[in-house]
């Protein structure tokens, strides 16, 4: 394992970012205006005007009246897309809806809705603040519509998280500068732990005594859960080893009590995991949560001062995985 010492310019560069995000307020609506919105020239930008530099130079030196005349339209046209590429963000609304849990090395996908009050924006990315260019998503908004941008990424661990640090940037319409604006949402994501692949065999349910049984004693002393047969009973849950002698003194026909049967309870308990470390009896036990709603038995979890009585459901796995992932 190789350790990555940082350069000392991504060193001060890593630290300001820090400084500066810890300055934001965190919000999970953000309206773009003048005081959060910052513009510079990209490179494309610095080369056109240091052409225009150049435009300018020779046309003094040469006594040019046409090099005058597209030196000053073009540095014209370069303010107007000034302009342009700050008003395209000046005025958005940025909007997070909440993020679903996720298990922990699955990404988490964040949903920003954009809203345009007046006209139409177009060439407006999102990303994680401090990732690669190539991860912007790019998204168009309508005149006083909206749009959605999908951005995501990976949780370190299981738990609680804050959602990154977001940046949105356009370079719209010439890209001669970019304008952005950092935004640290308020939302939370919850990462459930990552469920063991593959996963081990679910422990044995116990079987405990079922409801109440209507019992009769057959000549040879044994007891039978049974009951009298009752109309559309399926012809496999009839007593057939009785049915001769019934039929034989008057009697009636009886069936097989199927709620006199055990009744199975499973639970999932932190202490049939062995010997595991505890982390991996986290995600021992979410692939059980997984495989037993799955099957759609009631279960109930055991943890280290906690348990959570057998049920089923959505609402249950809910709860089983949440209790996972806040574990400690």
């Amino acid at each position: 394992m190789t350790l990555s010492i940082p350069t000392p310019t991504g060193f001060v560069t890593s630290r300001f970012r820090a400084w500066w995000q810890a300055r934001l307020r965190k919000s999970d609506t953000l309206v773009l205006t003048q005081r959060n919105i910052y513009i510079l020239p990209t490179r494309a930008g610095l080369l056109f005007a240091a052409t225009l530099a150049i435009l300018l130079i020779a046309s003094i030196n040469y006594q040019l009246n046409l090099g005058y005349v597209l030196t000053f339209l073009l540095a014209g046209s370069g303010i107007v897309s000034m302009q342009l590429t700050h008003n395209t963000l000046r005025g958005l609304t940025l909007h997070m809806k909440p993020v679903p849990p996720v298990f922990a090395g699955d990404a988490a996908g964040m949903e920003v809705v954009l809203s345009s009050p007046s006209g139409g924006r177009h060439g407006i990315g999102l990303k994680v603040e401090g990732a690669d260019a190539d991860t912007l998503t790019w998204v168009d908004v309508p005149a006083g519509g909206q749009a959605t941008a999908h951005v995501s990424f990976v949780p370190a661990a299981r738990g609680r998280h804050d959602l990154p640090t977001l940046s949105a940037e356009t370079r719209f319409p010439l890209g001669f500068f970019r304008a952005w604006t950092i935004w640290r949402p308020a939302a939370q994501v919850l990462v459930y732990p990552q469920p063991e692949r593959p996963p081990a065999p679910m422990p044995s349910a116990r079987p405990v005594p079922g409801g109440p049984a209507l019992s009769r004693r057959t000549q040879g002393a044994e007891v039978e859960g049974v009951r009298a047969y009752r109309r559309g009973d399926p012809l496999k849950m009839v007593f057939w080893k009785k049915a001769a002698k019934t039929m034989e003194t008057g009697g009636e026909l009886v069936s097989r009590d199927t709620s006199a049967s055990a009744q199975h309870e499973l639970w999932l308990d932190w202490q049939a995991c062995g010997t595991l470390s505890p982390e991996d009896k986290l995600s021992r036990l979410t692939a059980w949560v997984l495989a037993a709603d799955r099957a759609g038995v009631n279960y109930g979890l055991k943890l280290p001062g906690t348990d959570i009585g057998r049920d089923h459901g959505e609402a249950h796995r809910r709860h089983c995985l949440e209790t996972l992932a806040l574990w400690n």
